[in-house]
């Protein structure tokens, strides 16, 4: 099962993004999404999928955490 992960941009460089999963950054392709510094993304593959709303990333978040228990 393939899994998109939810993250915050924190930097553009043209059409890559880092995005900071937790405190660890990873550089993502943003080129099918407009994103900004910021944003809360979906990431799948090395891929910005999706925007998300602060809430709906909060909510990944703990479901994630139910999960790891």
């Amino acid at each position: 099962m393939c899994v998109a992960l939810p993250g915050k941009v924190i930097e553009i460089k043209e059409r890559d993004v880092v995005v900071d999963f937790n405190g660890n950054q990873v550089t993502a392709r943003a080129g099918l999404v407009d994103v900004k510094v910021g944003d809360y993304v979906l990431v799948h593959a090395g891929c910005v999928i999706q925007k998300v709303s602060k809430q709906d990333m909060d909510e990944l978040e703990n479901l994630n955490d139910l999960m790891d228990k």
